[in-house]
């Protein structure tokens, strides 16, 4: 039997329904992904399962004595206590049953104390004093400590910092239990789901496939039903043309015809078209002299935690830099000094010439509360000038999908969503060449998040992007800052993926250069040969040749980040992936062999100027 069965289930809450007639089933051991794009009906579809919500029609049935935790998209209001308590009381329910014995209770605070300590939380912090991200990780351990049978997850991924992401997805694979789960998380989606259902117009399709392939399924799928769509708007005219010739309609062996007309009508009636996307585009201002932003040995530190110490980096222009840590590292202060909001308080930072910034804020303390959707992004105007040309408010709102009654409403009205939204309406309003981004896809359906991402990739101007989104850095960032939290931040070539090569291979050199002198102590039983006072001209030989290669390998590694930089910005580049297939996957090869030569050559370099080459 499925742990979870939904029959011709309706849900709406007037317009259209968001649920109509669906049919879900649930099977133990399952990783189910659901997709669909914002105001579908997602979240209503998790609370169906979950028991917070009724059907209109239809029935859910659960299997006997199913465990369910649920982990909702918002944080709940009015929670409050030690993060130890918050956790400990998703056991409540279990705690109450009867002939308990103490072996028991010491079983279930052992369990309580190892989520605790797996989710890296203080368990005697206040809840009410954490981050929104910290909050998410209490509710998530408050679930999984009760070790579900089916765990539903609503955005899990939101307000995550990387490492908690790659933490939860370690975890998540290694779990036993079911999983059904809401994301805008690409990656995790790649490396989680085995099955994807979308939830579209009020139905639901079942893909039973993974990401990837759900992506090529679904353009496959939409191009047919647009090719059907026209075909039968098609057939429709041509008998709507013919019935309004009257006389052979009323002919009575045209009647069949005619039934046939009015099913058509009512089929084209019923159906529901696809919702409209997002159109974005960015105002570019003047081009900005070739140096944007010049750091130098910056130093900051607040409430005696240090955030940056010696801290330099160079940002060009048509730089997309990405900004990676921990919550709590620092990565929105980097972003406020660079951009000249704070000053540091050690080192400088220059500003280039001709600079037109647009911020968009990761708390969305842009918007006005007090006024509506449209005095938001027109400030008391009627028209707006887009790239020169003037367009009317109104139909540039429209193009970021707020309905004309929708417009008018309160900002305190809108979704999380609606309000990332409207925050990219009243950004790309104002014309910039440098754009700063903080979070921007925090809480986007992935259709609009890659829209996004489609139209930043074609920006010519600098982009400095805080993001825990993997992907989006990936296909974004030409280079990336990584914050860990204690002060320390470096500059690595790439987007996520490159700094995880990048870092993994200098946390090799150190282990390569100890495991060799470690071997030739076992081969020979006595440790590595000193050099000898006097020399041989042998040995002198050597020893110019050491001193040589000490000065030509600065000039090789530079040479070979020089062409690692180059190759990474053509290839982060949309032009790229349109060439030729061959030559694509010559310069991918000719990256990773970049790679390798340059870990080789820093662990040389490493050797030699330690003394302990051969």
């Amino acid at each position: 039997m499925a742990l979870i069965s939904l029959q011709d289930v309706s849900v709406g809450f007037g317009g259209p329904l968001l649920l109509e007639d669906v049919n879900l089933q649930i099977e133990k051991g399952e990783w189910v992904g659901l997709l669909g794009r914002n105001g579908m009906g997602k979240s209503t579809l998790l609370k169906l399962i979950n028991g917070d919500l009724l059907p209109q029609s239809g029935t859910v049935s659960r299997q006997q004595n199913l465990r369910v935790a649920y982990l909702p998209q918002e944080v709940p209001l009015g929670l409050t206590g030690k993060v130890n308590e918050i956790v400990a009381s998703g056991l409540l329910d279990q705690s109450d049953e009867p002939g308990e014995e103490l072996e028991d209770q010491w079983q279930r605070q052992l369990q309580v104390e190892q989520v605790i300590d797996r989710m890296e939380l203080n368990p005697k912090a206040q809840f009410e004093t954490l981050s929104a991200g910290m909050k998410r990780r209490v509710l998530l351990a408050r679930g999984l400590v009760r070790n579900p049978d089916l765990l539903l997850l609503d955005e899990p991924t939101n307000h995550l910092d990387i490492n908690s992401i790659s933490w939860l997805e370690d975890f998540l694979a290694r779990w036993g239990g079911t999983l059904f789960f809401v994301t805008h998380d690409r990656l995790f989606l790649q490396r989680i789901a085995h099955r994807i259902v979308e939830l579209d117009r009020g139905r639901l399709f079942d893909w039973n496939c993974n990401y990837a392939t759900f992506v090529q399924r679904k353009e496959a799928m939409l191009s047919a039903e647009q090719e059907h769509n026209v075909n039968f708007d098609k057939k429709l005219a041509q008998e709507e043309a013919w019935i309004r010739r009257g006389i052979e309609a009323r002919r009575t062996r045209n009647e069949g015809r005619v039934r046939a007309l009015k099913r058509l009508r009512e089929l084209r009636a019923e159906r529901r078209e696809q919702a409209g996307k997002v159109k974005m585009q960015v105002q570019e201002a003047k081009r900005s002299g070739r140096l944007v932003i010049e750091a130098e040995d910056l130093h900051y530190a607040y409430d005696h935690r240090l955030i940056l110490d010696h801290f330099s980096t160079v940002i060009q222009r048509g730089d997309r830099v990405g900004i990676i840590g921990p919550n709590g590292s620092g990565k929105t202060t980097l972003l406020r000094i660079l951009m000249g909001e704070l000053t540091p308080q050690k080192g400088t930072v220059e500003l280039g010439s001709n600079l037109e910034i647009a911020y968009f804020d990761q708390l969305r303390t842009q918007l006005d509360e007090s006024q509506s959707v449209l005095d938001n992004v027109g400030q008391g105007r009627d028209t707006i000038q887009i790239n020169g040309k003037s367009r009317n408010l109104v139909g540039y709102l429209e193009d970021f999908l707020f309905a004309r009654d929708r417009v008018h409403a309160p900002i305190s009205a809108l979704s999380g969503g609606e309000r990332n939204r409207l925050l990219l309406a009243r950004l790309f309003a104002h014309p910039a060449n440098l754009l700063i981004m903080d979070e921007p896809t925090n809480d986007l359906d992935i259709e609009t998040l890659e829209l996004l991402e489609d139209l930043l990739l074609d920006y010519t101007g600098t982009l400095l992007l805080v993001s825990h989104d993997r992907e989006f850095l990936n296909n974004l960032a030409t280079s990336t800052i990584v914050l860990d939290g204690k002060g320390h931040a470096k500059e690595y070539v790439g987007g996520y993926d490159d700094w995880l090569r990048q870092s993994r291979a200098e946390a090799e050199l150190p282990s390569l250069v100890t495991n060799r002198v470690q071997k030739h102590s076992i081969l020979t039983g006595k440790e590595e040969p000193q050099p000898q006072r006097k020399l041989s001209y042998k040995d002198k030989l050597a020893l110019e040749a050491k001193k040589q290669a000490l000065l030509d390998l600065p000039k090789k590694i530079e040479r070979l980040e020089a062409e690692q930089v180059e190759i990474s910005k053509s290839m982060a580049t949309p032009e790229f992936y349109q060439g030729d297939a061959v030559e694509i996957a010559k310069t991918a090869n000719r990256l990773h062999e970049l790679e390798e030569e340059l870990a080789a050559a820093y662990q040389r370099w490493q050797e030699l100027d330690s003394g302990k080459s051969e």
